[in-house]
């Protein structure tokens, strides 16, 4: 099949080469020229395990290729739209920049395939859109669908071609059988359904693994305080049969990265807009905000002076297998440390240049165990593999009595090393 895959960032770079790596004929396109010459030699526009070694695979085969001119995107069955969307500070979603970018690219392709949204919008865009192009672009009748992209960073490029089902929201029977043989390829667990469905089920999932989160540490920090352990708590919930194994339950480290706040402060903003009030999804935010401050907390309570103290952070990704450090809690730490007058140092393997705000006040370290030497507190931000490759017996001869601060219980391995390094999980009692 002929796609364009519209927008390559993080989601289109994905898309356009996973789809190119199945057999179809691919062009992915953006109007960032720059953007276009990077991919065109290769060059991902983010490190993702796996994606370079795609596109170059793509590249090789001539199913792949890009552009920025809409001339080379017009003879195409699905133009697939990839956008990853913007989000500010307040988790409010930039829908305009998007939809801006659809309406143009439809008026320069003046095309007729069917357009397949997996941009993260409100629900209600696709209808939104529908109208705009029509009024704005004299187009006779839009053909859109939706299908919220599930990527995770660091994973995205397995997550891409081993779903284990898409949802897709069609609106008439000629549009579910043409992706039906493009989606096909990918995974026979096709989940058909409205468009407006399709849209408000991305909501849905991601409150409901935010609302997850917040349950699990509430319920964590409660373990704390009366001496219970909350993985063992956590047992307990999921050999439930009516909770389950896979449930979104373990006690750790708050939410970041935007996209479960997203889709939070959508559904609010949404239920507000109809009069409507929401309890249960309003606290989500506050809970996890309260919780996001555990690491704050332990400091405080085990330092009587934080600016007498050398902490180490072990990582500063929003998570591991990717440099992207925006929303990464462990920069926010850090930010926190600086304020407080710690000496700070870190450690990160794919992180080679500190943000520009910290200026000099930070120190960047090669070696983990290099940025442990002396200090008195270790905070393990982002759970890097290369972590469980170093032993207590290491630690404990950088400095002793160490305090360790392992929210997610990522080296739990330590927690046996208690008598002679200072352990704290979220969740174990205190």
């Amino acid at each position: 099949m002929n796609i364009c895959v519209l927008g390559l960032w993080h989601l289109g770079s994905v898309t356009a080469a996973g789809l190119a790596a199945l057999g179809h004929r691919v062009i992915g396109f953006d109007f960032d020229q720059a953007t276009v010459a990077n991919l065109s030699r290769g060059i991902a526009p983010i490190a993702e395990p796996g994606l370079e070694e795609l596109i170059e695979r793509g590249l090789s085969s001539g199913n792949l290729r890009f552009s920025s001119s809409a001339d080379d995107a017009k003879d195409v069955d699905v133009l697939w739209v990839a956008y990853d969307t913007p989000v500010d500070d307040d988790d409010n979603v930039d829908a305009n920049s998007v939809m801006g970018q659809i309406e143009r690219a439809l008026r320069e392709m003046r095309t007729d395939a069917l357009v397949l949204i997996s941009s993260q919008l409100p629900v209600g865009s696709v209808s939104r859109l529908e109208q705009a192009v029509t009024l704005n672009c004299g187009a006779p009748a839009l053909r859109v669908a939706y299908s919220p992209e599930n990527l995770r960073l660091g994973n995205a490029v397995y997550d891409f071609l081993h779903p284990n089902r898409i949802v897709v929201g069609v609106r008439s029977n000629r549009d579910k059988e043409l992706l039906r043989g493009l989606l096909s390829s990918i995974t026979e667990s096709l989940e058909w359904m409205s468009v407006e469905s399709a849209e408000m089920t991305k909501h849905a999932i991601n409150a409901f693994f935010a609302t997850s989160v917040a349950f699990a540490n509430e319920i964590a920090s409660i373990c704390e305080s009366v001496g219970a352990d909350a993985k063992e708590v956590e047992r307990g919930l999921k050999t439930e049969i009516r909770i389950g194994s896979r449930a979104y339950l373990s006690p750790g480290a708050a939410f970041a990265g935007g996209t479960l706040a997203r889709d939070i402060t959508l559904l609010n903003q949404v239920a507000r807009g109809h009069g409507m009030v929401t309890p249960l999804l309003s606290s989500v935010l506050p809970s996890n905000e309260a919780h996001g401050r555990w690491v704050q907390q332990k400091l405080r309570a085990l330092f009587a002076d934080l600016s007498l103290t050398t902490v180490a952070v072990w990582g500063l990704t929003y998570k591991p297998g990717t440099d992207t450090l925006r929303r990464s809690m462990s920069v926010e730490l850090c930010d926190w440390l600086i304020r407080e007058g710690a000496t700070v140092r870190v450690h990160d393997p794919m992180v080679k240049n500190l943000p520009d705000h910290w200026g000099g006040a930070v120190q960047r370290y090669d070696d983990p165990i290099a940025a442990v030497q002396g200090a008195h507190a270790l905070v393990v931000a982002t759970e890097w593999p290369v972590y469980r490759s170093i032993s207590s017996d290491q630690l404990l001869r950088c400095s002793d009595r160490l305090v360790v601060l392992d929210a997610n219980r990522f080296l739990s391995n330590l927690a046996a090393a208690e008598e002679r390094l200072r352990y704290f999980a979220v969740g174990m009692p205190s």
